[in-house]
């Protein structure tokens, strides 16, 4: 599970990351909203744990913000606002959940796998378009504008996975987990090659490339 923690109090992220890791949770942390708001709308994560007194930008702009830009991961507040008038506040704002420091660590991680395990949609999602590449998984067709595009089974699989996050950055580690099912990084370029491939069957023509190298790995995106 990769978690977003958005947490300006420095021992309580120290001890969140080395507590959840425990559970094999990877966690990254953002030290104020405005951090936060670039990191959730430039990454890929499970869910996120914000709190709601942040210095930049408070929690509830900052995922207000977030949902308005149709970035949906599971959010959970975790603050030491408690009264019935800030839970409300953070539910409305557009959070799934709400605990209330200080907390018990089994039960936030209970929590945090029942928001995950409540996911719908986007990863049983059929059908993909970006641009004028359409991606169906279906039927295993892939077209670009009025042309089919050829795809072996591992580059379908890597494809499906860029545009189930579309414009968002892939890290090579992600994409090595999820596609290759890889817990370890190999000696070899593997990722590599196959978005070489992929940008030759796809791009090779066009005057818009969709498959972009971004810092943090790869992204798919239209006019980017």
């Amino acid at each position: 599970m990769r978690i977003l923690l958005i947490e300006d109090d420095v021992k309580m992220a120290d001890y969140l990351c080395r507590a959840l890791g425990v559970y094999q949770y990877e966690v990254t942390v953002a030290a104020d909203g405005h951090v936060g708001l670039l990191m959730a709308a430039d990454q890929v994560f499970d869910v996120m744990i914000i709190d709601r007194m942040l210095p930049g930008i408070d929690g509830l702009t900052l995922l207000r913000t977030l949902r308005m830009a149709k970035i949906n991961y599971p959010a959970l507040f975790l603050t030491a606002l408690d009264s019935i008038n800030d839970r409300v506040m953070g539910l409305r704002a557009g959070g799934d959940d709400y605990l209330v420091k200080p907390f018990v660590l089994a039960e936030l991680e209970a929590r945090l796998g029942a928001l995950v395990r409540r996911q719908p949609g986007n990863r049983q999602k059929m059908h993909f378009k970006v641009g004028d590449l359409e991606l169906d998984r279906l039927t295993r067709e892939v077209k670009r504008g009025d042309r089919i595009v050829d795809l072996t089974p591992k580059e379908f699989q890597l494809l499906a996975f860029l545009m189930l996050y579309e414009g968002q950055a892939v890290t090579r580690k992600l994409l090595l987990e999820k596609v290759w099912n890889y817990h370890f990084v190999p000696g070899t370029k593997i990722v590599e090659s196959h978005i070489s491939r992929l940008r030759d069957k796809i791009d090779s023509g066009n005057c818009d490339a969709l498959i972009h190298t971004c810092q943090r790995g790869y992204r798919i995106e239209a006019h980017a």
